[in-house]
């Protein structure tokens, strides 16, 4: 069921013990959270946390249909209570279900066109697998399964970058980076990269540039798995078993692909001259530059979703937890970002494309 245009926007607080909660609770007394904004979380927790950092913000419990929504001084939360109590930077096991069911009253709320878009803080991948969740890998792949489909597709993008029809390269660092494979450990990487997977990516890729960010004719560059991009087989033979195929067979398709080119040399201005995102083989490979170029400036988009979701660039910082000197700018970029594609989306649906 589509969502209105203006259907609230939920920020899911992420893991209790990191910064995320105060970063909803600081664009909430700084009016930076857009008028549509609900948070899902534990209310007291929320409460708890403002105190404790001197925050000026009234918590107003009220579910997504009810049409209340935040303002200036006033956080509206959707209520999602707590298994333990929690301290600022003290992770809880007994709290992995907590984060979890907040994750999924965001999804029901926007598969029921209740919610318009959902923004994730971040969360701690370990505490929930230490509290009883095994094969929790991150939120990518949690979404991707509550929503059941096959594939999704992990972008990150510094500021500039998320505009409608921004080149990626601009001189000043922009850029949006897409992953193949996204939370693997590296020994695992090699086998999860396939010819099918590497053309389903790709085609998500486009498929959503041209939808969500209005790039009628996206061109992507993708990066070599190996050194070199495997120097013609003597430092790995992927790109000449697997990727360069599947890129040729896409290319054949029409869409404007270039590589596999060596990744060290991919992110320079020479090569990322009129390219619309870079597709990296995996996690560290894109995300280590992304990062360096615009870190807490930037935001994570999942594509492939039937619903719109966004999130910050970091992680939860617990080591500046209950301290007030995190930095909202992400969470601020994510919500932007989230408002804008919910948007694109509900004109798509609307206009029937």
């Amino acid at each position: 069921m589509p969502s209105h245009p203006r259907s609230p926007l939920l920020i899911t607080t992420g893991e209790p013990a990191g910064i995320g909660p105060e970063l909803v609770l600081m664009l909430a007394a700084q009016g930076r959270l857009p008028d549509r904004t609900l948070a899902v979380g534990d209310p007291d927790m929320l409460r708890q946390r403002a105190a404790l950092l001197a925050l000026d913000v009234e918590v107003v419990e009220a579910a997504p249909e009810e049409g209340v929504a935040s303002s200036k001084g006033r956080l509206v939360v959707s209520p999602v209570w707590l298994e333990a109590p929690v301290s600022p930077g003290v992770l809880n096991p007994a709290n992995a279900r907590y984060v979890l069911n907040t994750l999924q009253v965001a999804v029901d709320a926007c598969l029921q066109g209740r919610a318009a878009a959902m923004v994730t803080a971040p969360l701690h991948k370990g505490v929930i697998i230490e509290g009883g969740f095994a094969n929790f890998t991150g939120h990518t792949e949690w979404l991707r399964d509550a929503c059941g489909v096959d594939e999704v597709v992990m972008v990150l993008a510094t500021d500039k970058a998320l505009h409608a029809q921004a080149r990626s390269w601009n001189g000043s660092g922009d850029l949006r980076v897409a992953l193949v494979t996204t939370h693997l450990p590296l020994r695992d990487v090699a086998d999860a990269i396939t010819y099918e997977r590497v053309q389903r990516v790709s085609r998500l890729l486009v498929e959503d540039l041209k939808r969500q960010f209005g790039i009628a004719e996206p061109r992507i560059a993708v990066c070599g798995l190996n050194p070199h991009a495997g120097e013609d087989g003597h430092l790995g033979r992927e790109e000449l078993e697997i990727i360069t195929p599947a890129l040729n067979a896409l290319r054949a398709e029409g869409l404007a692909i270039q590589g596999p080119l060596p990744a060290d040399t991919l992110f320079t201005p020479r090569h990322l001259a009129g390219v619309d995102a870079v597709l990296a083989m995996y996690h560290d490979q894109g995300l280590a530059v992304l990062k360096y170029a615009g870190f807490g400036q930037a935001a994570n988009i999942t594509l492939g979703l039937p619903l719109v979701r966004t999130s910050v660039d970091h992680g939860t910082a617990l080591d500046l937890a209950g301290r007030g000197v995190a930095d909202p700018s992400s969470l601020a970029v994510a919500l932007n970002l989230a408002c804008r594609l919910a948007d694109q989306r509900a004109q798509s649906v609307h206009s029937g494309n």
